[in-house]
């Protein structure tokens, strides 16, 4: 009787190794399958943007001539936000109404990290605006080359943007023999420095409920501009962050207006 009690007791104890043994493996198992998880969720992460792009690359857009196929009287530039794509503004071609005027829409040159078929000029959420030199000298050396593509000269060229693209015109437009530019809800993210060549005038329009923008961003662009001699006609709209009928022919007027000051 001793002797089957003390066996017993040794199945039990090795019954207990056993059970203990499963256990460690279930949990081995589970961290195991934990890890093939993150593994997978990694795979399908966004690719990290590469900010490098060659200084050969060109900007792609979409181009509009006059329906009448002359010669236009001006070109509008336009340049789109963060997360859009160059469709994202076309519609102004038409609205715009200036049927004598050729478009141009480029996309910008960097995927958005988190909208599907967005573009982006430089990265918001980065410190130190990851990608805007890249962008700075392409869409410099694009606009330099749009003469020969469309026979529109600079001095004929207005250059706009929405957003973080009229944050993108004043930077590049600065810098260029433009006919105008235009600035819808933008900004500027650099201080203007104060220069010898002549600048082109300026239409800002912002909505005074931007969430996305800030007023006093536009206001304390406005200054930044006009302390360095430029010319700036600026709008204030009651609205958020948008392009309202109101502003679109504020644009008509604007080039009307400039291209007939030129003679």
């Amino acid at each position: 009787e001793g002797r089957r009690k003390k066996e017993e007791g040794r199945r039990k104890k090795e019954e207990g190794r056993r059970k203990k043994e499963e256990g460690r493996r279930k949990k081995e198992e589970g961290r195991r399958k934990k890890e093939e998880g993150r593994r997978k969720l990694t795979d399908y992460r966004l690719p990290i943007t590469d900010y490098r792009l060659p200084i050969t690359m060109s900007l792609q857009s979409l181009s509009i001539l006059p329906k009448n196929n002359q010669t236009p009287t001006g070109l509008l530039v336009i340049l789109h936000g963060w997360g859009a794509n160059y469709y994202d503004l076309f519609s102004l071609a038409s609205e715009l109404n200036l049927p004598d005027y050729a478009f141009e829409f480029p996309d910008a040159p960097f995927p958005h990290p988190d909208v599907p078929g967005g573009k982006m000029w430089y990265d918001l959420q980065s410190k130190d605006y990851q990608g805007l030199t890249e962008s700075r000298q392409i869409l410099l050396e694009w606009l330099l080359s749009l003469e020969g593509k469309t026979g529109i000269p600079l001095s004929r060229t207005f250059l706009s943007g929405f957003s973080q693209g009229g944050a993108m015109i004043l930077d590049v437009g600065l810098t260029l023999p433009l006919a105008g530019l235009i600035s819808m809800s933008g900004y500027l993210h650099f201080n203007p420095q104060l220069s010898d060549r002549a600048l082109a005038p300026i239409l800002m329009t912002h909505g005074n409920l931007d969430m996305v923008v800030p007023l006093k961003m536009a206001i304390a662009s406005r200054e930044g501009l006009q302390s360095i001699g430029a010319s700036v006609e600026y709008h204030e709209f009651s609205g958020g962050h948008e392009i309202p009928r109101g502003v679109i022919q504020l644009i008509h007027d604007f080039v009307l207006k400039t291209i007939s000051n030129l003679g």
